[in-house]
């Protein structure tokens, strides 16, 4: 079976030079739309610590609630979650979209995690699976450190995955 399967684009990415930034994944065709996958990458692969599993949790749930009541973006959003490699984060929207596109996006999300105040959505034994596993601090201080030295000083090398050497 492992001979006749083929590799995964995302395993096919140049980890070791990829930056911190905002990069097109994938793009599928589902039924008559397209359906484009960012790799929102928060922290260099394999050279820096990852995000703690209490912060990137909580980025999920503020991320993701304010994605989806986003006014000019949230019919588009269809999904947004964290990489198990605890990187960074995917986020599925409709669309055939590009980083550019969606840079201004992100800014404004990561300010509102990096702003946040109050109770965490969805941070109840009846709305999540592991309600206990938050890490309010460290999600705004992470999400702080990504728009502060990403988001606001983007440039192509952080929108353009590095070719395999």
């Amino acid at each position: 079976m492992k001979d006749t399967m083929k590799t995964i684009p995302s395993f096919t990415i140049d980890h070791i030079h990829l930056l911190r930034g905002i990069y097109v994944s994938r793009k599928d065709q589902i039924g008559g739309d397209i359906v484009t996958t960012f790799d929102i990458r928060m922290k260099e692969p394999n050279r820096e610590p990852v995000l703690g599993q209490g912060a990137i949790h909580t980025i999920e749930h503020l991320a993701a609630t304010y994605l989806r009541n986003d006014p000019q973006w949230a019919d588009r959003i269809v999904y947004w979650g964290p990489m198990g490699c605890l990187t960074g984060n995917y986020l599925l929207m409709r669309g055939d979209l590009e980083p550019e596109d969606i840079v201004e996006l992100m800014q404004r999300t990561f300010s509102f995690v990096a702003n946040y105040e109050g109770d965490v959505p969805g941070a109840a034994p009846m709305d999540c699976g592991n309600y206990l596993l938050h890490d309010l601090p460290m999600a705004k201080w992470e999400s702080a450190k990504y728009l502060h030295e990403v988001l606001e000083k983007m440039t192509p090398a952080n929108m353009h995955y590095p070719s395999l050497q």
